[in-house]
């Protein structure tokens, strides 16, 4: 088992999902923004580094249909479909690093809210990238939200990256077309506060 999977099944095996700093109640602004997209209930949609999230609960309430959940640890995913209960069954699970994942399908909108930053490595970075070009349909949606330039310099233990429009910009190259961006402050279980920035993206191929 490799140290970061190691890390985060410890994670989700010692908290509870509220308890984690980036839980939230509604995912308000993940929401909004696969709205705007205009994307249809069966338009596939994959959540990458999920955790415990609820945005899959609220996708379903909503009436989507081809929802993938994809996250390193087994922990995290059961505490979800624990949650879900025979709504897990509608959902399509899969245990992988998000770096070395070989999508099985292309998908309409690529969701990930605090994955990308904790890719330090750049070889990691640059595998991530080459995944979500795998995985996004042609015009396809990729909404990546990370710490903004003066949220939080660690996380969980772990360093992170920060970005803006510009430290983005170069992580990501051509590849994407950036559509948004807005900024959150997002208020943790215990209080705190934590900035965040997200990207809405569409895909030039």
């Amino acid at each position: 088992m490799n140290t970061t999977k190691t890390h985060w099944e410890n994670m989700y095996q010692t908290k509870l999902s509220t308890e984690v700093s980036w839980y939230q109640g509604i995912p308000e602004l993940s929401l909004q923004l696969i709205q705007k997209t205009g994307i249809s209930s069966d338009d596939p949609i994959i959540e990458v580094g999920a955790g415990a999230s609820t945005l899959v609960d609220c996708l379903l309430e909503k009436g989507f249909q081809q929802l993938t959940v994809l996250d390193i640890a087994t922990a995290a995913m059961q505490h979800t479909q624990a949650r879900l209960g025979d709504n897990a069954k509608k959902v399509q699970w899969i245990e992988a690093d998000i770096t070395q994942f070989q999508p099985p399908q292309q998908y309409q909108y690529w969701h990930d809210r605090a994955v990308f930053h904790f890719l330090t490595d750049a070889q990691d970075r640059k595998n991530y990238l080459q995944v979500l070009q795998t995985a996004l349909r042609p015009k396809g949606y990729a909404m990546i939200a990370t710490f903004a330039a003066d949220g939080p310099e660690k996380c969980s233990g772990l360093n992170v990256m920060r970005y803006d429009t510009q430290r983005m910009g170069e992580a990501l190259g051509n590849r994407l077309k950036l559509l948004e961006v807005h900024h959150e402050s997002h208020v943790t279980p215990s209080g705190g506060e934590q900035k965040f920035i997200y990207f809405l993206f569409q895909n030039n191929a």
